[in-house]
């Protein structure tokens, strides 16, 4: 404990103190003419506010708000939303399963058009992603500059976890986001894509072709580009490999697809909705299990000659299939988790297995915004990746609260998008 505390204490020590003016804002004390500044920004003589949907605490309905139009900074890109995927990592801010600063804008996979750069940003910036260029954002958003952005290790940002996760802001310490009400500050979880417009850093965007559709391809940004980590990076995936996934949701179903994408022989997907197992064989399983009908341990090594897989995925956060995930890989496999669980959920691991026939067990959050992104999109540009089979609902800006209900409950087989245009 006593080592964590002093880590603690270093990253503390290494974060920007905020300004003043910031410390006021954040508190709700934001002077008249800090307010007045915030207030005063438009687009091209647009308007001067917009509406975003605010989650205020668990178990409470999303409510949608007006807020002043969001102004960004140096290296920062204001965005025109034209859509915003429906994800469990949402829910579980929501469900009051996993910490997260409130009120806050939620949604963080997101597709739009760019409608102003930041003062001071970059001409190769500008270069890159002109006035109306058509975008795809990440939900992991790199600084760039930390000692894990540098090693190329993106994914690991230490800003993005130090500012945005753990305190709702981007990397100045301050939230982009103000209700026009009251000017008080509203949080973003990564960059609150929820809402007509957003602020994303540059680093986190990629050019979305005008081939590829707006709606459908929101997706890429969390559950393609949270598949591709775990497969690129976590598995180190090659060809031949069989792969088992357990949960195939909205990330589960992306996995099948990126695991086809790169050779997979063997693709069993594992979960207990028929309905989803049915839309598996479609993305690219050659073989399904009803974790409820049969035990998925012993038919993944059923299926593999009695070794396992190469590598299991577990897409749930959940103490059982983390065990299902671990026991169902051969020796010398791998055993990737990408799904979130609430705060302290534990999972059990048989060590003595663990360390005689060297199972790897291996988390992994997202992939590698701005490596990863571009690869990302050319998998859907050139069809290898099918977007269209994966986005299973489409509804209206005013509908996200009931979408995250269905969501909860089990009701959405793929994944959920909100239009926003």
């Amino acid at each position: 404990m006593a080592f964590f505390r002093s880590v603690s204490r270093c990253l503390l020590r290494r974060q920007p103190k905020p300004h003043t003016s910031l410390w006021r804002s954040l508190s709700g004390a934001a002077s008249k003419e800090e307010r007045v500044d915030v207030a005063g920004y438009n687009v091209a003589g647009g308007p001067s506010f917009m509406r975003g949907t605010v989650f205020w605490e668990p178990n409470r309905p999303l409510t949608i708000e007006e807020f002043h139009m969001p102004r960004p900074k140096a290296g920062e890109l204001l965005i025109k939303t034209k859509a915003c995927g429906v994800c469990h990592s949402d829910l579980h801010v929501m469900k009051g399963e996993l910490p997260f600063s409130s009120p806050c804008v939620v949604g963080h996979e997101i597709t739009g058009e760019v409608v102003d750069h930041g003062a001071y940003t970059d001409t190769r910036v500008i270069k890159r992603f002109p006035i109306g260029s058509h975008v795809v954002g990440a939900f992991i958003m790199p600084c760039g500059n930390c000692f894990f952005c540098v090693k190329g290790q993106e994914d690991l940002c230490e800003a993005f976890f130090a500012y945005n996760r753990a305190k709702g802001t981007l990397y100045d310490g301050e939230t982009r986001l103000f209700l026009r009400s009251s000017g008080k500050p509203v949080y973003m979880y990564s960059m609150g894509g929820l809402a007509e417009y957003c602020v994303v850093p540059a680093n986190a965007l990629a050019v979305l072709p005008n081939s590829l559709p707006y709606t459908e391809s929101a997706i890429l940004g969390c559950a393609v580009f949270t598949a591709y980590g775990a497969m690129r990076h976590a598995a180190e995936m090659r060809a031949g490999d069989s792969i088992a996934v357990i949960g195939v949701g909205g990330v589960g179903s992306s996995c099948l697809q990126i695991a086809k994408a790169f050779g997979a022989a063997e693709i069993i997907a594992v979960d207990v909705v028929d309905e989803k197992l049915q839309s598996a064989r479609m993305l690219g399983a050659t073989h399904t299990i009803n974790a409820l009908k049969e035990d998925a341990v012993d038919k993944i090594k059923e299926i593999t000659g009695g070794m396992g897989v190469d590598v299991a995925v577990e897409a749930l956060g959940k103490p059982l299939t983390f065990v299902q995930c671990t026991k169902s890989v051969r020796d010398g496999g791998k055993a990737v988790m990408i799904g979130l669980a609430p705060t302290n959920a534990m999972g059990e691991v048989d060590i003595t297995r663990l360390v005689r026939r060297q199972v790897k067990i291996v988390g992994s959050y997202g992939a590698r915004a701005r490596q990863d992104l571009p690869q990302v999109v050319k998998l859907a540009e050139t069809g290898i990746f099918n977007l269209q089979n994966t986005v299973s609902r489409k509804c209206k800006f005013e509908e996200a609260n009931s979408a995250y209900e269905d969501l909860d409950r089990g009701k959405i087989v793929g994944r959920a998008v909100v239009e926003i245009m």
